[in-house]
């Protein structure tokens, strides 16, 4: 499950435009960040998607994504026009094809052929025209569902919400939230032409002024098993709450939230409606990586984490316009490798979460601290690089993503040492615990 919300710049504390994204996912799927420049591509090609080949244009946009290891779109990601997309499934009445265009793959197609945020939502919705949506959004299982988006840039934001090959769309006027359900009503901006005459034919509406999209399209009990309203309810007032003030650090704090009583929340009483999501019995998803996006007009900074639980990672400052990431968290598969930092990081989340009260606190603290110079600098870099050539600013830039990179990796491996030395493995419920030891044996993890 997943959550986006974006803040538009009559609501921050800049005057930019900010998006933010957890994406959750199955326990055990590694999520790394790819970078791919600007590329000319020859006359009548074909791209590859993960399960469908479709034509290439002539030219993509130099993106940095956050993608599952195994797909080839991803979850969440940018451009170098400071266009960003985070998705969303979302379950409908409609069928769904068994092949097709992922939700992932239409993200990253967006951000390679959009310039700008209604360039991006175009090319989604002329995609899915042509080519539908469809395919297995797991590794491990058939997983099938459909999609929903917010697409920023510097200047404006939307909601995209799709059923198949219908589509609904709203231009975002101050704050927004979506999760894994639908959230348009009986009002919006754009939407496929027999989006209403469909409803009706279908008997899910008697006329055109009693269709709402969500009551008409949604899937009521899955709905009700994502925990999808909760999530929107409470990043939507975390939002609210902040609105003229928020900044990157307001959006890092809501992806991390457990809830309104965090002093009673525990990884092993983890449930679908937290925001910053940890698997458990009760919760079968966990944040696998999360995304904060600073949209400024001259150069946009984006944070990514590229390891799971966020209250417990580190986002690390990345830029575009030739800078890109950092190879290290471009890193990581199906199973344990050291030298990827999702999985040296996975390795600490599993013996914090053992008795998150005692382990997490103290890394809490230092991450903080990191984070703030982290944003400090990033204001000062940012502020360095427009003065500077192109070329300068890349590499400026490029080198203050590596180092920052580079010291949350070794990090990793001081805190998985001190975590092993305070609190108490056995501190959490034995079902909890065999509950993650059966991931650890299909990871081939040990702790």
């Amino acid at each position: 499950m997943c959550d986006t919300l974006v803040a538009m710049g009559n609501s921050t504390e800049d005057g930019s435009v900010i998006i933010a994204k957890n994406s959750d996912r199955d326990p055990n799927e590694c999520q790394v960040i790819r970078y791919f420049p600007r590329t000319k591509h020859p006359p009548r090609t074909t791209v590859c998607c993960t399960y469908v080949e479709i034509p290439q244009v002539t030219e993509t946009n130099e993106v940095v994504l956050s993608c599952p290891y195994w797909i080839w779109g991803a979850e969440m990601g940018a451009n170098e026009h400071g266009v960003a997309i985070g998705n969303e499934a979302a379950w409908s009445k409609e069928p769904y094809a068994k092949t097709g265009l992922l939700g992932m793959d239409l993200l990253r197609l967006a951000l390679e052929r959009g310039s700008t945020a209604k360039e991006a939502l175009n090319v989604i919705t002329s995609l899915l025209d042509r080519f539908g949506q469809g395919g297995s959004h797991s590794a491990t299982s058939q997983t099938l569902y459909h999609n929903a988006c917010i697409i920023a840039d510097p200047r404006e934001a939307w909601v995209l919400e799709t059923a198949d090959r219908h589509w609904v769309a709203e231009r975002v006027r101050d704050v927004r939230s979506i999760s894994n359900g639908y959230t348009i009503g009986s009002q919006w901006d754009f939407a496929s032409p027999k989006l209403v005459s469909h409803a009706i034919e279908k008997g899910w509406c008697k006329s055109k002024e009693e269709f709402n999209f969500t009551k008409c399209y949604s899937d009521q009990a899955t709905r009700g098993a994502t925990g999808c309203e909760e999530r929107s309810k409470r990043t939507l007032a975390l939002l609210k709450e902040a609105k003229g003030s928020i900044n990157a650090n307001t959006m890092m704090k809501i992806l991390r939230d457990h809830g309104e009583k965090p002093g009673l929340w525990a990884p092993h009483k983890a449930v679908m409606g937290n925001v910053c999501m940890h698997a458990s019995s009760s919760a079968f998803s966990l944040s696998a990586g999360s995304y904060v996006g600073q949209l400024a007009e001259k150069l946009a900074t984006h944070w990514l984490t590229g390891t799971s639980n966020p209250c417990i990672s580190v986002f690390v400052p990345t830029y575009l316009n030739g800078a890109g990431s950092s190879d290290l968290f471009s890193k990581g598969a199906g199973t344990y490798d050291d030298s990827s930092p999702w999985w040296r990081h996975e390795k600490l989340s599993r013996i914090v979460q053992l008795d998150f009260a005692s382990r997490a606190p103290p890394i809490q603290r230092e991450i903080q601290q990191i984070e703030k110079d982290f944003l400090v600098e990033a204001q000062r870099m940012r502020e360095q690089a427009i003065e500077l050539r192109v070329a300068d600013a890349a590499k400026l830039l490029h080198e203050f993503t590596d180092r920052c990179s580079k010291k949350v990796y070794e990090n990793m491996l001081k805190w998985i040492s001190s975590s092993m030395k305070v609190g108490n493995s056995e501190a959490s419920p034995v079902t909890y615990r065999n509950f993650w030891n059966k991931y650890n044996v299909k990871a081939q993890l040990q702790l």
